[in-house]
């Protein structure tokens, strides 16, 4: 999907089947400290199939849940399908400049909850990659799979799926 995207209203069958074709993130701005949103985020994804790799020059060659940080996306030597920008806003440019320079570069550009770039994205979508802001992926799955309605909010998703028993005995519902 390419071209002008309303950026304030994203159907559901677009987050559902970005979800569901989406296999490796690179996470910009990942943090391996428990109290930050991109640690809990990087966690979820990772236990729900994806391959997250970890993006943050201050965290280079650590690991982090069997993923090694590198310093940039052009550091990343295998295909990644989605970009996950857990940066500030004004960041966003030139996360998608170093995206765009991938080879192959990725299908998508997903900007986390309160980061939104109208023109970094418009780049993007003139290069046919599909653009999600002020997002988060993790809500989104959670709202999806209905995950979320466990906790008692309204995800507007029905559904008589039974939840999946995880090997460590955790609930988890799939997209």
């Amino acid at each position: 999907m390419s071209g002008m995207t309303d950026h304030d209203n994203y159907p559901d069958t677009l987050i559902r089947s970005i979800l569901t074709s989406v296999k490796t993130i690179a996470m910009v701005g990942a943090s391996d400290n428990p109290a930050r949103p991109s640690c809990l985020v990087f966690k979820y994804l990772s236990e729900r199939g994806f391959r997250v790799i970890p993006v943050n020059p201050g965290k280079t060659g650590q690991m982090f849940l069997g993923e090694r940080f590198v310093a940039r996306l052009g550091d990343i030597r295998e295909p990644v399908e989605m970009v996950d920008i857990f940066r500030a806003s004004d960041a966003a440019p030139g996360i998608v400049e170093e995206a765009l320079a991938m080879e192959p570069h990725p299908r998508i550009i997903w900007m986390q909850l309160g980061v939104r770039h109208d023109e970094a994205a418009a780049k993007a979508e003139a290069a046919g990659v599909t653009v999600i802001m002020n997002r988060c992926p993790k809500i989104e799955y959670g709202r999806l799979s209905g995950e979320i309605s466990w906790q008692g909010v309204n995800s507007r998703i029905l559904s008589s799926k039974k939840p999946q028993m995880a090997l460590k005995g955790v609930q988890k519902l799939r997209i």
